[in-house]
């Protein structure tokens, strides 16, 4: 059995964009020819697209995990990966996109229309593209970026002209389907109609729709009955018509006290403000036209009855109709007045511009920076957060399990000018910064060398200014300082307790150097001097 889902929570994810390719071009007497890495494709898509042929949203609520194509990595001989496709989700008529918060993100209406819902991540460089003058063969390629991943709610909300609304078993179902070509389910049990049912209704030149509403009963703003959980579906009509039973075997019943209990259920729904007409505003749904028709006066009691009431709803300022779905009495005359109001508010529509926000262009200023840092503490430490679409992005891209990747990271970050920021905010050598949100990307900061990994020679995919040693912070050389201080002391101390000991003759702290001894001269030799 078919089931109509018209609200489901859709977890959406873009395809990931495939790693560009390191590669060396190679050839007979031609042993380093250049780079050759091609580029990674980009991620898939994922985009909601209206389809006529869509009616519900009940297979994404037994699947509501989607994911596009993941881009492909990109190949020597300057082959680029493919693009990943596009995966569409048809979605009916009327679909409304929010997040989970409740924030509107696309009113999907019209045949055709589309809404991105995920984009793609993007395909990383080869080191052919990364390439210059003095990087002349890159050993590294950039990584592909994760695509797009949120959670989206979908909620149908039906394309009408006219709502009909009523107590369970007032007829409306019969009512739509007397007047249209719709077939909806008929009881004679309260709550037969479990979803909303549409029929096209064609009166003189105007055709229009009208919306049949699970019955309403008093409570329905609070969650009871099916009524309120579907009235979502009359946002965008333009009139109401009330259909009251004039035949109801219940004795505590009649169209006065049914037609109140209704009134006080539509006034204490809040329309959504995302459908707001021409001028901004939204129309609660008690203060639009509406319009009663009193069922069933093809029974005697309810003839009677219509005849009781009709004064005085006509009194309170309605226009009042005596029909019977069973007979079509009256039918024709409804008819005529549904489409009176129906383009009574097209005429509107057309006459009244749309209120649209002239657009405020802001461009970033010539030394504004693409990035922020904001302090933190953790572990009653210093931290250093870095916030910007530049860094995220880039470290995403990095391989940092090549040192050349690193290098080329550090120095985009150096040039984007992070390093003078830290240097700003008080950064010192040594302490925590952390890339992005979260967890992010944590390293302990190094302020680079002067001059680019370009510069510095070595083989490919090697950064010397990553070579394997510890750099001892200003910590450390003080600790090892005083070390060699208290070694000398002691070693000072040792020699002091051995001259006590009787095995020096004098104090180690007050050596004089010795004065070497006179050296005999024979007679000879003096002679010889003299």
């Amino acid at each position: 059995m078919a089931s109509f889902v018209d609200r489901v929570v859709l977890h959406v994810s873009g395809g990931t964009g495939g790693h560009g390719c390191v590669s060396v071009k190679r050839e007979k007497f031609k042993p380093l020819g250049g780079p050759d890495g091609g580029n990674g494709g980009d991620g898939g898509n994922v985009i909601l697209r209206v389809s006529s042929q869509t009616t519900t949203l009940l297979d994404y609520h037994h699947a509501p995990h989607r994911h596009a194509t993941n881009g492909g990595n990109g190949m020597g001989d300057w082959r680029g990966g493919k693009t990943g496709e596009t995966l569409v989700l048809p979605v009916p008529d009327g679909t409304v996109v929010k997040t989970k918060d409740g924030e509107l993100l696309a009113d999907l209406v019209g045949e055709g229309t589309e809404f991105v819902a995920a984009a793609g991540g993007q395909g990383g460089l080869g080191n052919s593209s990364l390439s210059s003058q003095k990087r002349k063969a890159p050993g590294f390629a950039l990584l592909g970026i994760p695509g797009d991943e949120r959670d989206i709610v979908l909620e149908l909300k039906s394309i009408a002209d006219i709502a009909l609304v009523g107590f369970p078993s007032a007829g409306k179902s019969s009512l739509i389907a007397a007047m249209s070509a719709a077939r909806p389910k008929i009881a004679d049990y309260p709550f037969t109609t479990l979803v909303p049912n549409l029929g096209v209704v064609q009166a003189g030149d105007t055709r229009f729709t009208i919306a049949d509403v699970p019955g309403l009963i008093e409570g329905a703003s609070e969650g009871k009955g099916l009524g309120h959980y579907f009235l979502r579906h009359v946002e965008r009509c333009a009139a109401l018509v009330h259909v009251l039973d004039c035949a109801a075997l219940e004795a505590d019943r009649d169209p006065l006290a049914d037609l109140t209990v209704i009134e006080q259920e539509l006034e204490k729904y809040t329309v959504d403000m995302s459908f707001a007409g021409p001028d901004g505003d939204v129309v609660p749904l008690n203060e639009r036209p509406r319009l009663i028709a009193l069922n069933k006066v093809d029974v005697p009691d309810g003839k009677d009855m219509a005849g009781f009431v009709r004064p005085e709803l006509e009194a309170r300022g309605y226009r009042v109709f005596e029909v019977s779905a069973s007979s079509h009495e009256g039918l024709r005359q409804l008819g005529f007045a549904m489409a009176e109001i129906v383009e009574a508010a097209r005429v509107a529509v057309k006459a009244t511009p749309p209120t649209v926000a002239p657009p405020v262009l802001r461009p970033r200023g010539v030394n504004a920076a693409s990035f922020r840092i904001r302090n933190e503490e953790k572990d009653a430490l210093p931290l250093f957060r870095i916030l910007g679409e530049k860094p995220e992005r880039w470290v995403k891209q990095t391989d940092f399990t090549n040192d050349e990747a690193v290098g080329y990271l550090a120095d985009r970050l150096a040039k984007l000018g992070v390093e003078e920021q830290l240097f700003k905010a008080g950064a010192k050598p040594g302490e925590t910064v952390v890339i992005g949100e979260g967890d992010g990307v944590v390293f302990d900061w190094e302020p680079t060398m002067m001059g680019g990994a370009e510069l510095l020679a070595g083989p490919r995919g090697s950064d010397l200014r990553l070579a394997e040693y510890d750099r001892p912070t200003r910590e450390q050389k003080r600790e090892e300082y005083q070390e060699r201080k208290d070694a000398k002391a002691a070693a000072r101390a040792d020699l002091e307790a051995d001259r006590k000991a009787g095995i020096w003759t004098e104090s180690v702290n007050n050596r004089k150097k010795p004065v070497p001894a006179a050296v005999p001269v024979d007679a000879e030799d003096q002679d010889r001097r003299d």
